[in-house]
């Protein structure tokens, strides 16, 4: 049987939350507001499925451009293209750096 090439192939170690972490996710992460130009970390929550980004994008780097329903339109750089992704909040976290 071939084998399957879906999105969240080869995540089994990339999309697993550590014991510490399992369970709900904490509000403060789905009521923070993002303004266009902020610079945000994408870390995919595994336990929430919608608005998952691809698992390329998982510890990238991007800027906010604009809101589309719930969730955010983000600039990423992917090699020496600019993608443009649209992930929900509950996989994004603030940059500090």
């Amino acid at each position: 049987m071939p084998a399957s090439h879906g999105l969240r192939r080869k995540t089994r170690a990339l999309l697993r939350k550590k014991p510490r972490e399992r369970g709900k996710s904490s509000l403060s992460r789905l009521l923070y507001e993002y303004k266009p130009g902020d610079r945000v970390v994408i870390d995919i929550d595994p336990s929430i499925h919608r608005g998952m980004p691809h698992r390329r994008y998982q510890g990238k780097v991007g800027v906010i451009i604009g809101k589309r329903g719930r969730a955010y339109e983000i600039s990423v750089t992917q090699g020496k293209s600019v993608k443009e992704i649209i992930v929900r909040p509950e996989h994004l976290k603030p940059f500090m750096g």
